[in-house]
């Protein structure tokens, strides 16, 4: 192997992971941002519930939602939103409806507060039944939170909250615990390593 720099080759199983490198102060509290909202959905699921959701994107709750409902829901719903906001969804669908028939392309048929959308949202996929629909319908919006799409929140109480950093905390313990020299292995003769009580026969 004449001319080949031998340093340059790999040892097999004595490479040392590469480091990830760290992340710009811009995207890490993005992130930090995003665990907050989500942790914040987990202890909110009423959220969920608000009827306005609907108007973020009236075809898909369509498409997701309404469309498996019994008469007598939909009779339900409509008189918790009043005719107002009823008017409001039903015009928002003819409006994205005629928009997508624009050649030009304008519009995919989804909330335009849902910016860099995803082609595999899991959302796009045909629900199968209300139950399979509910759920995809509550991805979508959780997704939009997420990102900030939100127009109608306000996420500054939110993503300024250190008390919703739990996944940072339990992150930041479990790489403690990877550290941590267990207390046991530098008690006694430094080359047996023994745990102080302990036989080592397992105990079947």
């Amino acid at each position: 192997m004449a001319g080949m720099d031998i340093d340059a080759l790999p040892c097999d199983g004595l490479e040392k992971p590469v480091p990830r490198q760290p992340k710009s102060p811009t995207k890490a509290a993005q992130i930090r941002a995003q665990n907050r909202r989500r942790e914040w959905l987990e202890r909110n699921p009423s959220y969920f519930e608000s009827l306005e959701h609907e108007l973020a994107d009236p075809i898909l709750y369509e498409r997701l939602v309404k469309r498996f409902q019994t008469a007598t829901e939909r009779q339900d719903e409509g008189k918790l939103k009043g005719f107002g906001r009823t008017l409001e969804a039903d015009l928002a669908r003819g409006e994205r409806r005629l928009s997508n028939l624009d050649p030009s392309g304008a519009d995919d048929g989804h909330a335009t507060e849902l910016p860099a959308k995803g082609i595999d949202d899991p959302w796009d996929s045909a629900a199968s039944g209300k139950e399979h629909g509910g759920e995809l319908w509550h991805e979508f919006l959780t997704e939009r939170f997420i990102r900030g799409a939100d127009d109608e929140f306000d996420y500054e109480e939110v993503d300024d909250d250190e008390e919703l950093d739990v996944l940072a905390r339990r992150e930041a313990e479990d790489e403690w615990f990877e550290d941590e020299e267990p207390s046991w292995a530098a008690e006694g003769d430094a080359d047996v390593r023994t745990r102080q009580g302990e036989t080592g026969v397992q105990d079947f």
